[in-house]
């Protein structure tokens, strides 16, 4: 089964506009960045969780989900930072960093696809004076949102598949026996998919507006 981004509920916050919800993350992130406290960033990550736990309703293993997959690099960070810095800037830099990923995915869960692909086309139209086309970079964000869970789907698939053999492994090897399968059904997918897009037109340029295309040879 499909992981989903998308979280149904009737919520106040999945009824906010997406370029709301766009706007209310990059202020976020703007905000503790430009004030690194410690206070500031607890404060941001609580508020973060009563979004997503209060207001949206989600499900605390979706947002947890979210918080694994980040694990290791918050681990990385912090020892980095405790060695070469202090601890209060080990701590600040992995709450900030956890605090966006959570609310990133509060985002996510409460927004669909169309709605905030729509937005970034909306924001990507003046650059069609520089040959831009907002289109294609909206196919190009809803692909990469659509293909996050299929391979965290894919990735499960490969160690439930790995576990049923009797060949399951952890650590280094682990990671190696299974990344590397993935990479070859993520190249085939991209292949599958490049395709299909060149079947359709994808990459065909669209003809000038009030230019008629030339009259067939007699």
């Amino acid at each position: 089964m499909t992981l989903a981004l998308y979280v149904p509920r009737r919520s106040a916050v999945h009824r906010v506009p997406a370029g709301g919800k766009l706007l209310a993350l990059a202020a976020l992130a703007v905000l503790l960045f430009v004030v690194p406290t410690l206070p500031v960033v607890g404060a941001a990550l609580l508020a973060v969780l009563a979004v997503g736990l209060g207001a949206a309703r989600l499900p605390a293993a979706a947002l947890a989900r979210q918080a694994r997959t980040v694990r290791w690099w918050l681990a990385g960070l912090f020892v980095f930072h405790a060695l070469f810095s202090d601890l209060p800037t080990a701590a600040v830099t992995v709450l900030r960093l956890l605090t966006l990923v959570l609310a990133a995915a509060v985002v996510t869960a409460t927004t669909r696809v169309t709605e905030m692909v729509a937005v970034i086309e909306r924001l990507c139209a003046p650059l069609r004076v520089v040959g831009v086309r907002p289109a294609r970079i909206g196919l190009v964000i809803s692909m990469a949102l659509r293909f996050i869970p299929v391979l965290a789907e894919r990735a499960d698939r490969i160690r439930e598949a790995q576990a049923a053999r009797g060949g399951s492994a952890r650590g280094i090897r682990g990671l190696r026996t299974t990344v590397t399968p993935l990479l070859v059904q993520l190249l085939q997918m991209a292949h599958t998919v490049s395709e299909a897009l060149d079947a359709r037109g994808a990459d065909d340029v669209p003809p000038a507006r009030g230019r008629r295309s030339p009259a067939p040879a007699a």
